[in-house]
């Protein structure tokens, strides 16, 4: 793959989990301003299960970011599009669905 077909692939990926770690951030922050508001009661469970399921989106979120910062650092080096595993080629359609990839589909699986 063209480095900065990659390098725009790569800047559009960041851009976009930067945008749901913000977007994450702040519906937490609006779900626990809603908790302390007065009213009614409801049920104590629900901002548990809902807290339980952002951290899991959250984590998810991180290590994408950390696998955007793995992809950069091997573009930069002039591995990116390369196994990890093998350094067989990824395909670029491949990396066009997951500019992250670190394996070739065969060793994915």
């Amino acid at each position: 793959m063209d480095k900065e077909k990659a390098r725009e692939l790569l800047a559009s990926e960041r851009q976009r989990t930067q945008r749901l770690l913000a977007e994450m951030a702040a519906a937490g922050q609006a779900d626990r301003t809603e908790a302390n508001e007065p009213g009614d009661m409801f049920d104590s469970a629900e901002p548990l299960t809902a807290e339980g399921t952002d951290s899991s989106v959250l984590a998810q979120l991180e290590r994408h970011m950390a696998a955007i910062g793995r992809a950069e650092e091997r573009l930069a080096a002039g591995t990116y599009g390369l196994s990890i595993r093998s350094g067989l080629a990824i395909p670029d359609e491949r990396l066009e669905a997951d500019p992250t990839a670190e394996l070739t589909v065969e060793e994915a699986s």
